[in-house]
């Protein structure tokens, strides 16, 4: 049941660094960055889980699955791959998209595992599990979509809204 408390402590310890960095030197922009570390480091974490424990994570599968052990593989890859991808500014808004998909899509395996009592991370309390585990589901959406999506932003869409409203209030 300590997981949950791993991934909070992985989120918010980057991110309070960076905010006391940015209260002490004015650099308010670094706080995003520490978001944006946490939710990769949280990512890096998720992956490796797959390759350590990937019996109690095949068992949060179906039987009726074919292929669970590779799809335990696969999605680990994905998830280190998204984290790798919220590194660079270049890539980071299209891997938060693709962090929140992935958290979006997985939640049904999370369901299926504390309904039946089965996988890591607090799945064997049950359904219970789904009170603390659902919660923290929607921040990891949100923290991906507040510091990776919104705050790297997609500029040229931005710009171009930008672009639109101003020559709208001009014509007007």
């Amino acid at each position: 049941m300590i997981t949950p408390l791993i991934v909070l402590t992985i989120l918010f310890i980057p991110t309070l660094v960076a905010a006391v960095i940015a209260h002490r030197t004015a650099t308010y922009g670094i706080i995003n960055l520490g978001g944006v570390l946490g939710y990769a480091a949280a990512f890096a974490l998720f992956s490796v889980g797959h390759f350590v424990i990937t019996d109690e994570m095949v068992s949060m599968l179906p039987d009726f699955l074919p292929a669970r052990r590779p799809i335990v593989y696969a999605t680990g890859l994905l998830e280190g791959g998204l984290a790798l991808a919220l590194l660079p500014t270049r890539t980071r808004a299209y891997a938060g998209i693709g962090c929140i998909a992935v958290l979006i899509l997985f939640f049904p395996g999370n369901i299926y595992a504390a309904i039946n009592g089965v996988g890591p991370g607090g799945h064997q309390w049950g359904p219970v599990y789904l009170l603390l585990r659902a919660p923290l589901q929607a921040l990891l959406i949100f923290w991906g979509y507040w510091f990776a999506v919104r705050g790297c932003g997609f500029p040229s869409v931005q710009r171009k809204l930008a672009t639109r409203s101003s020559e709208q209030r001009r014509t007007l």
